[in-house]
């Protein structure tokens, strides 16, 4: 099972991590000013993960999906990314590049898997 790893931001502020079961981080959040607003992201993740489809604009001709969303597509040095999109259109979290298109859809599979049931743990500073 995974989890939610929750620290303080360099920034003021609170991020997490999404872990895999071997400890690698699958998703990253953006920089939350409170840990309160932190951990609702965690809720939305795992709430918004599993309605989620696959908006894979890597495609030609890709259709576009109702939010919530992963988005799949191309970084500036050609890697293939992800990020997940709340029912509101937010960004809830990004994936790392990855080199193969594979293995991004992997990555999303993973937080599909993981994060509904993520233990909640908090990284000391």
């Amino acid at each position: 099972m995974g989890k939610f790893v929750v620290k303080k931001s360099k920034n003021d502020g609170f991020v997490f991590n999404l872990k895999a079961t071997n400890g690698q981080v699958i998703a990253t959040s953006q920089v939350y000013s409170s840990e309160a607003t932190c951990m609702n992201g965690i809720e939305s993740v795992k709430k918004n993960s599993v309605a989620a489809n696959i908006e894979d604009q890597t495609k030609e001709g890709f259709e576009p999906q109702k939010h919530p969303k992963f988005e799949v597509y191309t970084d500036k040095s050609g890697e293939f990314r992800f990020r997940l999109k709340a029912t509101n259109g937010e960004i809830i979290v990004t994936g790392q590049g990855y080199k193969k298109h594979a293995d991004v859809l992997n990555g999303i599979d993973s937080i599909k898997r993981n994060a509904p049931d993520a233990e909640v743990v908090k990284e000391e500073s």
